[in-house]
């Protein structure tokens, strides 16, 4: 799979998911969107191009329009009703590789209905859950194993048919061992081979998960704010309803 065909597969599943047109990430202006698949009151920015596309749930989006239209996309993502940006990744196809792995551990590949019997397993809330039926997050991972205990997991899970998000754990004893970037590397690789787009998703505050995701092969695609539920427990609802928008 190409750059080309990795960025196209992106940016389509980005604006399906904001509601919006790929064109509009190059707009020099920001856009603003009707986005009720979402619970409402809801409210997401993002930057994929040139733009800052606001989307929000379409009772929010008149509100939002005139209190962020005359602000340039920085000025937008500094708001104080913006909670929680993220950076988001796709591999770079000149640098993603399959790391060696290291002989000192040994390592699973488990998909689909292999993967229940990890059901137990904490510590991997980045990387892999279940819910209290059993079903878990990811729809494979990749781990390494010592003395029969899983020290490290990286695990995708299926955020629609052509693009699968990555998340990473390792044991606090076994980090600053490189065994996320092989992890993180060689699950990507193992997702591409299967005609699937890993994406990879670090907050801006984590430097520690940024230098994974650039030393596993990955590069910036989008940022995004957390897509936030004012519902009245939302850490700045006061702030919101001084803003008309609670």
């Amino acid at each position: 799979m190409n750059r080309n065909v990795i960025e196209t597969t992106a940016r389509e599943y980005i604006a399906r998911h904001l509601n919006c047109k790929v064109e509009d990430f190059q707009k020099p202006y920001p856009v603003f969107v009707a986005n009720d698949d979402e619970a409402y009151p809801f409210f997401e920015i993002c930057t994929v191009g040139a733009s800052a596309i606001v989307s929000a749930s379409g009772g929010l989006v008149a509100k939002l329009k005139k209190l962020l239209e005359n602000k340039n996309r920085d000025e937008i993502f500094e708001c104080p009703f913006v909670y929680g940006q993220s950076i988001f990744y796709i591999p770079d196809t000149k640098r993603l590789h399959r790391y060696p792995l290291d002989t000192g551990y040994n390592y699973e590949l488990l998909q689909g209905e292999e993967i229940r019997k990890l059901k137990g397993i904490s510590g991997f809330e980045n990387s892999l859950t279940f819910d209290e039926k059993g079903v878990p997050s990811a729809c494979i991972v990749f781990c390494a194993v010592k003395n029969s205990e899983v020290v490290a997991l990286a695990g995708a899970s299926k955020e629609s048919d052509e693009m699968w998000e990555i998340g990473i754990d390792v044991v606090p004893q076994y980090r600053k061992r490189g065994l996320a970037v092989r992890l993180v590397s060689n699950l990507a690789c193992t997702i591409l081979e299967q005609g699937i787009v890993p994406f990879y998703c670090a907050s801006t505050t984590n430097i520690g998960s940024q230098a994974v995701a650039f030393r596993s092969g990955f590069v910036p695609c989008w940022v995004s704010t957390y897509g936030n539920i004012w519902d009245g427990n939302y850490a700045y609802h006061d702030i919101m309803k001084g803003l008309s928008l609670g």
